[in-house]
């Protein structure tokens, strides 16, 4: 038997060892022992691309077995799991005296990585863009609704509750009250402008209905509720083939492509309103995630 086989048939027999005490000794149900038997197969397989063995990783190779996980878009349950497999498994090593030290103990938890939020690309946006068709009063409501969406960030309840003396077009910004009734000031961007000037001189006066000086309003003339805002937009998601589109998905667009565009992070957190500069920087997060995906995409010596 070569080298390679010998080393490769003992990480056979101590795997094969350890799920054995999970079933015969823990008593673990069958569907448990074939997960984490799923589980250490696959850190074995990433581990002998790099000419090592089950039982002598250590914790920087766990860690990057653990990150690549996370790199192809699994669920962090799935890498939970995961974990608790290598942290069991490891365990069980130091306790048989198959090895002094367990590379497993401090393995940081999935549980305390953040689930990055949705974010569109540049195109997805300006597909959805141009999906409302101005020609129609709706449309041209709706066109002028998601363009201030992308082009200012605000939450959703922000914009249904958004009124005319809060707008300041004419100099390119408007007032939002958020949480706390906090007041600042967002810059909208030209197009946005255009498309909210064209909806308040030709639709909004012949749909609103009642004395109310909220912006945007429903068919029938009244406020427009944040329960009207999502499916105008979730209608739209699907037209483009967008699954799952919310207000909040272009609020977290709009951050993230400032960024790449190269805007200061503190910038980014006045606009959204954010009270603690650490809630704006998973947009950092997102940034570096994006960057990551197209190296490993690209890039001819990223594997």
């Amino acid at each position: 038997m070569t080298e390679s086989g010998a080393a490769g048939h003992l990480r056979h027999r101590v795997l094969e060892a350890y799920l054995d005490s999970l079933a015969l000794e823990r008593r673990l149900a069958r569907h448990t022992v074939e997960a984490y038997e799923r589980d250490l197969t696959a850190l074995g397989r990433f581990l002998e691309t790099r000419g090592i063995d089950l039982a002598e990783a250590t914790a920087r190779d766990l860690s990057e077995h653990l990150q690549g996980m996370r790199r192809q878009g699994l669920e962090a349950s799935t890498v939970r799991r995961a974990l608790a497999s290598v942290r069991g498994f490891y365990a069980w090593l130091v306790e048989e005296g198959r090895r002094e030290d367990d590379p497993a103990v401090n393995l940081v938890a999935p549980k305390l990585w953040k689930k990055l939020p949705k974010v569109l690309s540049e195109d997805q946006v300006e597909h959805l863009l141009a999906a409302p068709d101005p020609s129609s009063p709706r449309g041209l409501r709706d066109k002028a609704i998601i363009e201030l969406l992308y082009a200012t960030g605000l939450r959703v309840s922000e914009l249904v509750e958004l009124e005319l003396h809060q707008l300041r077009l004419d100099g390119g910004f408007l007032i939002a009250y958020g949480k706390g009734a906090k007041e600042r000031i967002v810059p909208v961007g030209e197009q946005a402008e255009r498309w909210t000037e064209r909806y308040l001189r030709e639709v909004r006066p012949r749909l609103v209905r009642g004395r109310h000086d909220r912006l945007i309003v429903n068919a029938r003339g009244g406020p427009l509720t944040r329960q009207g805002l999502w499916k105008i937009l979730k209608a739209y998601g699907r037209q483009v083939d967008l699954a799952e589109l919310s207000p909040h998905v272009l609020r977290h667009s709009f951050a993230t492509h400032l960024l790449e565009h190269g805007a200061d992070l503190r910038a980014v957190q006045t606009m959204l309103g954010h009270a603690d500069i650490s809630t704006t920087q998973i947009y950092t997060h997102i940034h570096a995630q994006r960057l990551r995906s197209l190296y490993d995409r690209y890039h001819p010596r990223s594997s």
